[in-house]
């Protein structure tokens, strides 16, 4: 890492695009150097990060150089309601946040920069109404917004994921500015490295209780932790779905789609089955068609409600170069929009789209507008299929 890189962490300022901005500053000196001493610590090997130190207040500074997606309105999720305008002007419905971490990949990193990107890339389109489905995603019913990015650790694992997973609680425990229309706001998550998805389905625990997870990816992220050289290593970005298996956040209704890189051990087929998956192989597209694979996942999951994860490497390199863990024989980008079409009614109660690290796009920001319009299409089906009912 680079030293400015640590620096710019340290005072709380952002970059965009390798630009650093400078974001709203700790008033209090002393104050400042209390929260910044546990992670120092912790790093040193001299105290354990306590959650403690993840405070709502620290999460309530807004830090990021900021550009929201698709132009919405910008909300301080991370703040008390009462804190905002008090007369419901900062509900509602559903929720973009950014998870700017890469801190668990085992391959290329700069996934950290993904929701920048994605931000970035959403501001080049016009969005309207779908020509395939009517609706204008950003401007029906449900009051969309854009909460910003939590100010996620570089250096501590742990910190990063006790931040995030308050973050998520936080955006979540809102009362929805629709509620006749659903139960509680719904999150739409720009990732980040796909690790920090196990966050989000933490969070959607909370509020739904368990769900069944649609999982895009060419990995199956279903890796069991046994042999890990630590428990500080046993969380990475391939292992998060056996963990929330594990931690009971899931059914046993959960499928793959887009599968295609090799698995390490016979046996992780085997737990795959064991931790509630079933699959559709990438090459399933060319033998069944995009109707058999939109078929398979609407079976598999029945009425439950849903969690839709993206991993942007399903999709070809050719379509999406900017990723940490290319696969080649991947779905196109049409293949992949029209299967969440497909989706249309499902009870999905999130969503993410992970795993696109910018450094890597190219100069038209080709994976980037990929993701945007992802994010688009997930919007639409939230909007499409409000779920009422009671949250758990």
């Amino acid at each position: 890492m680079r030293r400015g890189s640590l620096l710019l962490s340290l005072v709380g300022v952002s970059t965009h695009w390798g630009v650093p901005v400078v974001a709203k500053a700790v008033t209090n000196d002393d104050d400042a150097q209390h929260r910044l001493q546990p992670s120092l610590a912790s790093m040193a090997g001299l105290e354990a990060p306590s959650m403690e130190h993840i405070d709502d207040d620290m999460l309530a500074q807004r830090a990021q150089s900021f550009m929201t997606f698709g132009r919405l309105p910008y909300v301080n999720c991370f703040a008390k309601e009462d804190e905002e305008a008090g007369d419901g002007s900062s509900r509602y419905d559903i929720a973009i946040l950014g998870a700017p971490s890469d801190i668990a990949v085992t391959g290329r990193p700069g996934a950290r920069f993904g929701p920048s990107s994605i931000r970035s890339a959403s501001d080049s389109k016009s969005y309207g109404y779908s020509v395939f489905t009517g609706r204008d995603p950003l401007r029906d019913w449900a009051r969309v917004v854009d909460c910003g990015d939590p100010r996620l650790s570089p250096l501590d694992k742990t910190v990063a994921f006790r931040t995030l997973d308050r973050a998520h609680e936080l955006v979540s425990l809102r009362p929805a500015a629709s509620p006749n229309r659903t139960a509680a706001p719904r999150v739409v998550m720009l990732g980040g490295d796909h690790s920090t998805t196990l966050s989000a389905l933490r969070a959607v625990h909370k509020t739904w209780g368990k769900i069944s997870v649609v999982h895009f990816d060419s990995h199956i992220d279903t890796w069991d932790t046994e042999g890990a050289v630590s428990e500080y290593a046993k969380l990475d970005h391939g292992t998060f779905l056996y963990l929330a298996y594990e931690e009971g956040l899931i059914l046993d209704t959960s499928i793959h789609a887009g599968i295609r890189a090799p698995h390490y051990f016979h046996r992780d087929i085997t737990n795959d089955r064991r931790v509630g998956f079933a699959t559709v192989h990438a090459r399933e597209v060319d033998t069944i068609g995009i109707r058999g694979v939109v078929d398979k996942i609407r079976r598999r999951v029945g009425d439950s409600r849903v969690y839709v994860t993206v991993d942007i490497d399903v999709l070809d390199p050719a379509f999406a170069p900017a990723t940490g863990t290319p696969e080649p024989g991947g779905w196109s980008t049409r293949e992949l929009l029209t299967i969440l079409q497909g989706l249309e009614g499902l009870n999905i109660v999130g969503a993410d789209v992970v795993e696109v690290a910018p450094v890597y796009d190219t100069v038209s920001q080709t994976t980037a507008l990929a993701a945007a319009e992802v994010v688009i299409s997930l919007l639409d089906l939230m909007v499409g299929s409000p779920v009422k009912g009671d949250a758990s």
